[in-house]
């Protein structure tokens, strides 16, 4: 119990590291023109993101089950590394250009790229997430309005729910996303000797119904440990109810503890974090900075932070429970419903806070 305690708390730091860092890269990100859209208040540009998502599901899914993943590993890596570049064009003094192109950032995403690819242990893969995870929400905060923003978080929300409760593609994606070692997770370690290159990776509930109530320890093999949302595995076997299951429900402190690590989706960091940005840059009704240094920060961006972090916290007890769940609907929920109400202490308007002010 103590070790999940630790755990959780560390995993708390993570998403916060990456909300502070989205915060801290807003008005850089704005400085230096990465804006990725033309009218940020278009709502049209929350379903299109949307539909990104699921096309590139869908050819992650199709690589896996064809074998190529290796394929699909140098994709994402490259991918993480070009958005690595985005934060260091900005946080890197550019000390040596060559064509207005700054090198020590170049160097500096080259080399998390080769990291991921040479040694992916759980600590090379969690500071790739933070710096992945705080420039993709930065970049998307200021590139999405307060509407936008607020559609994206609920629309994906339902995809998370339908995609790990219904069809379930999101656990066969992360069974194969696991073991590539693709920085898709932060991965949380409970023992001091615990390595993620030898971890199986978190059970799905796919492993559940193929075990059909055979015996199971609740962690489902050697390392494996809980997840949630996108992009992450499982937490313990689903389906049918295991031997381990039923023994963890007699003694809570039991099997679902006992686990090498805990796993959740950078998206689940990612998503939420980008209506805190947004918050920050576009302040609805006028929000008045509050003073933090070298952090764009209003009240209801702090309160979307806050927010996410008490989703966090439900979704983390959800967890250590043994059972897979989704993240964004609990994450999502709690940055929405700490955005309003850091709106509505900051005396902005309903219409304002919603972005829908302009069309009325």
């Amino acid at each position: 119990m103590k070790r999940a305690y630790v755990a959780a708390a560390a995993t708390v730091g993570l998403f916060l590291v990456v909300q502070a860092g989205a915060l801290a890269l807003v008005e850089p990100f704005v400085d230096a023109g990465y804006q990725t859209v033309e009218d940020p208040s278009d709502p049209t540009n929350s379903l299109l993101y949307v539909g990104a998502i699921l096309v590139a599901t869908a050819v992650m899914i199709g690589a896996i089950r064809l074998g190529v993943e290796r394929l699909l590993q140098g994709l994402i890596v490259f991918a993480a590394a070009f958005l690595a570049f985005y934060v260091f064009s900005v946080t890197v003094p550019p000390v040596a250009t060559v064509a207005g192109l700054n090198l020590p950032a170049v160097a500096a995403a080259a080399l998390l790229g080769a990291g991921l690819l040479a040694y992916p242990e759980w600590y090379v893969i969690d500071a790739a997430g933070v710096v992945m995870g705080a420039g993709a929400a930065g970049l998307f905060g200021i590139s999405f309005g307060l509407a936008p923003a607020l559609l994206l978080l609920v629309v994906l929300a339902v995809y998370d729910a339908v995609s790990v409760y219904g069809t379930e593609h999101m656990l066969t994606l992360a069974s194969g996303a696991m073991d590539l070692r693709l920085p898709v997770v932060f991965v949380v370690p409970l023992t001091a000797s615990y390595s993620f290159l030898d971890d199986d990776g978190p059970a799905t509930l796919e492993d559940g119904e193929e075990a059909g109530g055979e015996e199971s320890d609740g962690t489902g093999g050697s390392g494996r440990g809980s997840a949630s949302a996108e992009a992450a595995g499982a937490d313990g076997p689903g389906g049918e109810e295991s031997d381990g299951e039923e023994e963890a429900a007699d003694d809570p402190a039991g099997e679902p503890l006992d686990r090498d690590a805990l796993f959740i989706g950078l998206g689940d960091a990612v998503i939420p974090t980008i209506l805190v940005a947004s918050a920050a840059f576009f302040r609805p009704g006028g929000a008045g900075l509050l003073g933090v240094p070298g952090v764009a920060v209003t009240l209801p961006a702090l309160g979307a932070a806050v927010g996410t972090l008490c989703g966090l916290s439900v979704l983390l007890w959800l967890v250590t429970r043994g059972r897979a769940h989704a993240g964004l609907p609990l994450l999502n929920g709690g940055a929405i419903a700490g955005y309003l109400l850091g709106t509505v202490l900051a005396g902005v308007a309903v219409v304002e806070a919603v972005g829908v002010a302009p069309y009325l």
